[in-house]
């Protein structure tokens, strides 16, 4: 199938660019949602694409609308910062699309997956994985501000250097930092998102995760 038959719904503004932390060599990255016309699917031969992604001058990684939404009532930390990020592309379709988060994250499901990212990420770091530990230092702290506010207000800052711990996190990015610091900081949001846990009991709505998805489907059909 040609990719030119692919329409884009949805493009967000991500990475450092988005989070108010690039410096002079940051890249300008990008996530986008697509969606498969469908009659497409039912032709023979048809192979489901689910995620495509590109490096250049801008890197991109995008999912087809199904995939994105299967991973977004997973709630993966960058799946669900598509929702809130930067818009760079959206059609009407896409702005239906952002308008659904409150209805793919739950709260305990949001907890455990961030929770679950942010370690990953501190591995990363303790590793020096790559070379560059202070991008997965501030890594794993974001995520856990985010699940912080997530769990709060219901949304969360992509910019977080315009927040009360921007200040912090462009110094962790920056690599003035000492590796204990950022153990106890991390186990400090890590335990502040716990209580808030403790008062959250949003739920996602799948029901009209799934409406939506069926309404696109047959719109897209020819």
């Amino acid at each position: 199938m040609d990719k030119a038959d692919n329409h884009t719904i949805l493009k967000v503004l991500v990475g450092s660019q988005a989070h108010g932390l690039a410096g002079s060599t940051s890249d300008a990255d990008s996530r986008s949602v697509f969606v498969i016309p469908t009659a497409t699917m039912f032709r023979l031969g048809f192979k489901y694409e689910p995620a495509r992604w590109s490096k250049g001058q801008e890197d991109e990684a995008a999912w087809e609308v199904g995939r994105f939404l299967f991973l977004a009532v997973q709630c993966h930390p960058q799946i669900l910062e598509a929702f809130v990020a930067p818009v760079l592309l959206a059609n009407p379709w896409g702005e239906e699309l952002r308008a659904l988060f409150p209805a793919v994250w739950g709260s305990q499901q949001v907890y455990d997956t961030f929770i679950r990212y942010s370690e990953n990420q501190r591995k990363k770091f303790l590793d020096k994985k790559d070379g560059r530990p202070e991008k997965y230092a501030a890594a794993c702290l974001r995520v856990l501000h985010n699940l912080c506010e997530l769990l709060e207000t219901g949304t969360f800052t992509v910019r977080i250097a315009d927040t009360g711990v921007g200040e912090t996190i462009a110094r962790v990015k920056t690599g003035t930092f000492r590796s204990g610091e950022i153990i106890d900081l991390a186990e400090g949001w890590a335990q502040e998102a716990a209580r808030r846990l403790a008062r959250c009991r949003h739920q996602p709505d799948l029901d009209k995760v799934d409406e939506f998805l069926v309404r696109l489907r047959t719109a897209f059909l020819r």
